[in-house]
């Protein structure tokens, strides 16, 4: 399925949706590749098959495989790394934060895509994940990469957007 087929399957009382979705084809702040890294990184994140499928196979159109598998990475990381580090920041005993984390990450030190690219994915994913020490961790290496807010604002509400039409799907389902 297509995103174009997406936003039909969604009803008029999820226009604010379709339009979210629709802006983001057009918008430019990012560059093409990243944009779609980002996007097809945060569709797996949500853990909507149908909303995956349709953003896999609009990046298998416009990405090469390596960034595709970064993609796939910075969701699967993240999704380990969101809920480690969520729970050691949210926990009332401080002693977990001391303590080493010994979750293998490596795919973090060469991800097959450009690194504040993959920052980026992984920034939006967090934020989809409710991870505020994985978002403040990415959001801090990627201005020391020298990455302007207004990408990383973009990021992250790229990640706002696909998990509302997630859950638009999953609410037009139970019409």
């Amino acid at each position: 399925m297509s995103i174009e087929a997406l936003k039909a399957r969604l009803p008029e009382s999820f226009r604010d949706a379709r339009l979210n979705l629709s802006s983001l084809a057009n918008e430019d702040i990012l560059a093409e590749s990243t944009k779609w890294g980002l996007l097809f990184a945060c569709a797996i994140a949500t853990r909507n098959a149908e909303l995956r499928d349709a953003f896999a196979a609009e990046a298998a159109a416009r990405l090469p495989e390596e960034i595709r598998q970064a993609a796939r990475a910075a969701a699967t990381v993240m999704a380990m790394n969101n809920v480690y580090y969520r729970a050691v920041h949210s926990a009332a005993n401080p002693e977990y934060a001391k303590l080493p984390a010994r979750l293998r990450m490596s795919v973090i030190a060469n991800p097959g895509a450009p690194k504040l690219d993959f920052e980026l994915m992984c920034l939006a994913v967090s934020a989809i994940n409710g991870c505020s020490a994985c978002i403040d961790a990415h959001e801090k290496a990627l201005r020391d990469g020298g990455v302007a807010a207004e990408a990383i604002h973009a990021a992250l509400r790229y990640g706002a957007i696909v998990q509302s039409t997630a859950v638009a799907l999953e609410a037009a389902a139970t019409l």
